[in-house]
């Protein structure tokens, strides 16, 4: 752990070298001691410790001052850190004011000056006032912290992209946080401007876009190579296990995703069904096992960087980013998985991220403490967000189209839902209104069966439905079926159009699609199965047929 501080200002040079000796020599092995003769200087000094998530265990500060009174002085201390011990330096005239100070700044103790001996006089009272702030001291998260307001859609937006890239970082309510009004004032931030986003170092930045925020972070965003052997685009559970794959098997591999590494799995907040884990294991925890197999085999990740388009070029594939950069490869695998579909409710797109949310129940847990909320879809995804949101929301309402949920779902999470008390299951049910000023507050229920339709108020909608593939960007590079999702294999026989692509004697490979060397991966690619295993599956079976295919050029 970091040493504390102690912070000690004083006008007087003469003064103030005499007790920052005294206290160096007794407390340096303990605490870093910090010394100035300027107020100003040292309510800045307390802003940038603040910033650097700093603890600061003892202020000493003398009384009278030109810029501002001692007591000024630690009044406006208070508001950086209001935790910290605090001793006014007086002569014996200002002991009215320290008195004084003791119910205005919660001043903790006073010393007349001079101090000595201070073995006396000094060390046994900070030694007390010492004890005393380390008995109720908790070392704080040391990570990264987002300063916001909770259903704002650009604090949801850096939460999600942290949370995704397992970046840690804590979360402050710029509302009701008690420590986030230091960070904005010790920043300078205006509210206007959040959300706050404080570094390790103690750098700050308002409002980052994600890239911004990407490159402060460690994330690369600009690939090392020209050329590699395999693209993969989209780092889901197919993705990774291509580039784990694909790296094992000695391939240059790049993996670029435009968001969130792990794809929709990564926001499951507990899988109970992948082969190996009895115990069950989140999301996140698959994810950040995963990359840490692709890193330390070789794969170069890029994120957030997103794709454009993908061409040939010299009989290569090329993939143009959006930021206009481009990289080629001898092959591609496509792993853009789905998205959840949009839920088709007039004005339903003013919520998102303010209390409407596509997935990221394991991100906005916290915020629905002791809420009522409601989850729309019926299937594994969302039953694995009911079990989880039920630990923090006071009632967790699933809201589905069919008649039972077991019509939908696997058989062990039907299971745990029917014993868990607090979670209700609504069935022929619809959401066909929202209203709210700028967050959602409300939510208008029809049933389906009766046509009964009523008014619930609601602070969070968690939407689980559909499988809309990723695949918008490609236009109409590779053949795909009218939903969108990527044809491959054999069923590309079935398409008329597909010999204007395909110039090989051979057939496609299973996973190949209608340009060779282009391969499709996961939920994106038409007649794959779904789900997390099958999707690790996808992966590794699209870098067998890779193999194939570079051994044809």
């Amino acid at each position: 752990m970091k040493l504390p501080f102690i912070v000690i200002v004083d006008d007087d040079t003469q003064v103030l070298r005499s007790i920052q000796r005294d206290i160096r020599s007794h407390y340096r092995e303990d605490y870093r001691i910090a010394a100035t003769e300027s107020a100003k200087e040292a309510l800045e000094l307390l802003g940038e410790l603040k910033l650097k998530n700093e603890a600061v265990a003892l202020i000493i500060s003398d009384q009278r001052m030109p810029e501002m009174e001692g007591v000024e002085f630690l009044e406006e201390a208070n508001k950086i850190y209001d935790d910290c011990k605090k001793v006014l330096l007086t002569a014996y005239s200002d002991i009215d004011a320290a008195i004084k100070a003791i119910n205005t700044v919660r001043l903790d103790y006073y010393l007349l000056k001079p101090w000595n001996p201070p073995e006396e006089k000094l060390y046994p009272v900070l030694n007390e006032l010492l004890d005393d702030w380390h008995a109720i001291y908790k070392p704080d998260h040391e990570g990264i912290r987002i300063i916001g307001f909770q259903w704002s859609p650009k604090s949801h937006r850096l939460k999600e992209f942290l949370s995704g890239n397992l970046v840690p970082f804590m979360w402050l309510d710029a509302e009701s946080h008690e420590d986030a009004e230091k960070y904005i004032t010790s920043s300078g931030v205006p509210k206007s401007d959040l959300p706050l986003v404080v570094l390790k170092d103690g750098a700050f930045l308002a409002d980052p876009s994600l890239p911004a925020l990407a490159s402060r972070v460690g994330l690369r965003q600009k690939a090392a190579e020209k050329m590699y052997d395999v693209l993969i685009i989209g780092a889901g559970p197919a993705g990774l296990a291509a580039s784990v794959y694909g790296s094992c098997e000695g391939l240059k591999t790049l993996l670029v995703e435009k968001k969130n590494p792990g794809g929709q799995a990564s926001s499951s907040a507990r899988i109970d069904n992948y082969l190996g884990f009895p115990a069950g294991l989140s999301g996140a925890e698959l994810t950040r096992r995963a990359i840490t197999q692709a890193l330390r085999l070789g794969t170069e990740i890029l994120t957030p960087q997103e794709v454009k388009s993908i061409g040939l070029q010299d009989g290569y594939k090329m993939i143009e980013f959006t930021d206009g950069s481009h990289v080629y490869g001898k092959s591609i695998v496509v792993a853009t998985g789905v998205a959840y579909a949009k839920l088709l409710v007039p004005g339903i797109e003013n919520f998102t991220g303010a209390g409407v949310y596509y997935g990221s129940a394991a991100i906005e847990a916290s915020a629905c403490r002791n809420e009522v909320i409601y989850i729309v879809g019926g299937g594994n995804s969302a039953c694995q967000a009911a079990m989880y949101m039920c630990n923090f929301a006071s009632e967790v309402n699933i809201l589905i189209r069919r008649d039972v949920l077991k019509q939908t779902a696997a058989n062990y999470l039907v299971e745990q839902i029917s014993k868990t008390p607090n979670i209700h299951i609504h069935g022929n049910t619809e959401v066909i209104a929202v209203s709210g000023e700028k967050v959602l507050e409300t939510m208008t229920l029809k049933n389906m069966t009766t046509g009964e339709e009523r008014t619930v108020p609601s602070k969070a909608l968690f939407i689980y439905i559909g499988a809309k593939p990723g695949t918008e960007w490609l236009d109409d590079v590779l053949l795909k079926d009218d939903k969108g999702f990527i044809i491959t294999g054999r069923e590309l026989l079935k398409e008329k159009s597909f010999l204007t692509h395909w110039k090989l004697e051979r057939e496609p490979f299973l996973s190949e699609a209608s340009i060779p060397g282009i391969f499709a991966s996961g939920d994106v690619r038409y007649g794959a199965l779904a789900g997390i295993s099958s999707a690790v599956g996808e992966g590794a079976m699209a870098i067998r047929f890779v193999r194939k295919y570079l051994q044809e050029m």
